[in-house]
């Protein structure tokens, strides 16, 4: 993989994760095109966007979100790896655990579990105020 505007570990990451997913660069097709939206007379002249395009699959990711164009490549591969994750594992893909975890996160909590926090809430109160110390009265 060629360097990107990022770190040596996101790199590294990134290659990893695309070796597990069975992604290679030689099955990748690669186009820059000119980026639009924000971004002033630099969108404008240079081609920032990166098209990636994965042959075996057809999955095709597009990406304009920075100025530059080695960062944009850098993302436009995270993303195809995302996309080709979601794919390959739909029930196990990061992308649903981490939904499903804010799900669970966000649930509200049954009668029973908020009624046995309020009681060990009680019961950690009243073993501090035995810790406190209070000189007696004269």
């Amino acid at each position: 993989m060629a360097g990107f505007a990022v770190s040596e570990k996101k790199q590294k990451d990134l290659a990893e994760r695309m070796q597990k997913l069975g992604l290679k660069e030689a099955d990748l097709e690669e186009r820059f095109v000119r980026s639009q939206g924000p971004g002033g007379q630099h969108v404008n002249k240079t081609s920032t966007c990166v098209v990636l395009r994965h042959l075996p699959t057809g999955l095709t990711v597009r990406c304009q979100r920075e100025r530059s164009q080695s960062l944009n490549r850098f993302l436009a591969r995270r993303l195809l790896a995302d996309k080709l994750d979601q794919m390959l594992n739909r029930e196990k893909s990061e992308e649903q655990q981490r939904q499903e975890k804010i799900r669970r996160q966000k649930r509200r909590r049954s009668r029973r579990a908020k009624a046995r926090m309020l009681d060990e809430k009680h019961h950690q109160s009243k073993k501090k105020q035995l810790r406190s110390y209070r000189p007696e009265p004269e």
